[in-house]
């Protein structure tokens, strides 16, 4: 079982907040358990710097609260919508992140071996518990730092521009030594060698 650490501010979560959990229904009965499933807006963008959840995106919340002796253990899935542009082509890329929530809120008064460090768990707060650092810090591990639009995205050519894969693999670029070019300029002299860049020479 996964668990995301934070340290926990002491702040008590917004009863109004659509993030925000009342565990009062679930009891402190060790045993007990409710399901949940909401859509929800993170309140700031979710994402890196190339990929994130689009602004108007939601994320998909299927989770079952459960109580125990130390607090209340939530464990299920967020699912999210994502947009971005591939790191190599710079193609649009639209797609989809689902990954896997495990978190125990503690009670405030728990005391037990995973628990006694005030910094290592997040807490319920006045019978609340917040949902949204958990499925953040989730989603922000599950995105990748470079997404592709595909695993074999050749990118594009460095001199003009162009996506390889539209290419194709007879592209090529002339290019002058350049100490024919110092001379070209010198002289006027056009007739000079130059060499051909391809796809190979350039990565």
């Amino acid at each position: 079982m996964s668990m995301h650490s934070r340290t926990s501010s002491g702040a008590s979560p917004a009863p109004s907040g659509p993030w925000v959990i009342d565990t009062r229904e679930l009891g402190r009965r060790a045993g007990s358990s409710r399901r949940y499933h909401r859509s929800l807006p993170p309140s700031t963008r979710l994402g890196l710097d190339l990929v994130a959840v689009p602004d108007q995106g939601e994320v998909v919340l299927d989770i079952r609260l459960d109580s125990v002796v130390e607090g209340v253990l939530v464990a299920g899935t967020a699912t999210a919508p994502l947009e971005g542009e591939c790191s190599r082509c710079l193609d649009s890329i639209l797609d989809e992140v689902e990954v896997e929530v495990t978190e125990l809120f503690a009670y405030p008064e728990s005391a037990t071996d995973e628990t006694t460090e005030e910094d290592e768990l997040p807490r319920v707060v006045d019978e609340l518990i917040d949902l949204e650092p958990v499925v953040r810090d989730a989603v922000l591990l599950a995105l990748p730092s470079s997404p592709l639009c595909s695993p074999t995205c050749a990118g594009l050519c460095v001199d003009c521009g162009g996506k390889w894969a539209e290419l194709g693999p007879d592209h090529r670029h002339e290019t002058m030594d350049p100490r024919w070019a110092a001379l070209q300029q010198r002289f006027g002299d056009t007739s000079t060698p130059s060499t051909t860049l391809d796809k190979s020479e350039e990565n």
